[in-house]
């Protein structure tokens, strides 16, 4: 039976992690994914998603709510939090309280509820701040889709995801083989048959202790700190983005078609703009 599946959120939807320049802001992620085996599933089912990197919970909720319970879908994708917890200071408790109300709102629309926990990195003691934070969403979130029967996918479930190959080089997001993965999760839950192809990972071989330490430091440089300047000066990327599939689509006609049809859409608008600019 198809449907219409929304998704809203952040980078974790958006498909960061999973660059392919084909695509909309240029990555897949696991929703485009899931989404193309909807449509093969059965060819009427459509997609559309809101999700922007950098948005933090109430940027979702009043950005992207609305605009998905409207389109009435049969299943409505939630993930969000995940940039509050990363914030410098943030009161989970009131976090949380907000997560909450966004979810009732959700499931007061009718459509069936996927919420997510985050990831718990805990081979960084340096993030472990954060890792706090982390297992206090993650039981919260727990505990709402219990007494809003939500559909949950919960990474600390699924094995493969302590696997760093999971994570991309940030350790924040998923690689390609991690939303490949947790689209394959998702379609489980929901009992959807898929035909995702997932290879097995060759057994992954423990680093020399040099070689890890050293890993470790170039990623607190390249990834940690950045991060931090970039929360603290207010700098981020989803600003300039705008949402990869803002109306409904058929994923059975082909997301890379699709994407193109899109492009040529976003450059025609574009260049009306500037025909209407010389004109003025």
């Amino acid at each position: 039976m198809a449907g219409l599946f929304v998704a809203v959120g952040d980078s974790y939807t958006e498909g960061v992690g999973d660059p392919n320049v084909l695509y909309p802001n240029g990555v897949r992620g696991w929703a485009d994914r899931m989404a193309r085996q909807l449509g093969r599933y059965d060819d009427e089912w459509r997609y559309a998603n809101l999700a922007i990197r950098s948005k933090v919970l109430d940027e979702v909720v009043d950005e992207q709510l609305d605009a998905a319970i409207a389109m009435r879908p049969t299943h409505l994708s939630f993930y969000a939090g995940g940039n509050d917890i990363l914030a410098v200071r943030v009161n989970m408790g009131s976090v949380m309280e907000r997560y909450e109300a966004a979810v009732r709102r959700l499931r007061a629309s009718g459509a069936q509820l996927i919420v997510f926990t985050a990831f718990d990195p805990t081979a960084t003691p340096l993030l472990e701040p954060v890792r706090r934070r982390l297992v206090y969403f993650n039981q919260t979130v727990r505990d709402l889709s219990k007494d809003y029967g939500a559909v949950l996918v919960d990474h600390a479930q699924y094995a493969e995801f302590y696997d760093r190959r999971m994570w991309s080089a940030d350790r924040i997001h998923m690689s390609k083989a991690g939303h490949k993965r947790l689209a394959g999760h998702v379609l489980q839950e929901l009992g959807i048959p898929h035909t995702l192809k997932i290879p097995e990972l060759p057994p992954f071989r423990p680093r020399p202790w040099r070689q890890a330490l050293h890993e470790e430091s170039l990623w607190v440089r390249d990834e940690v700190i950045p991060l931090f300047r970039r929360r603290i000066s207010g700098v981020r990327e989803g600003d300039s983005l705008l949402p990869k599939w803002p109306e409904p689509v058929h994923p059975a006609d082909g997301m890379k078609r699709l994407a193109r049809e899109r492009a040529g859409d976003a450059m025609q608008v574009h260049a009306e703009a500037l025909v209407h600019q010389g004109r003025a």
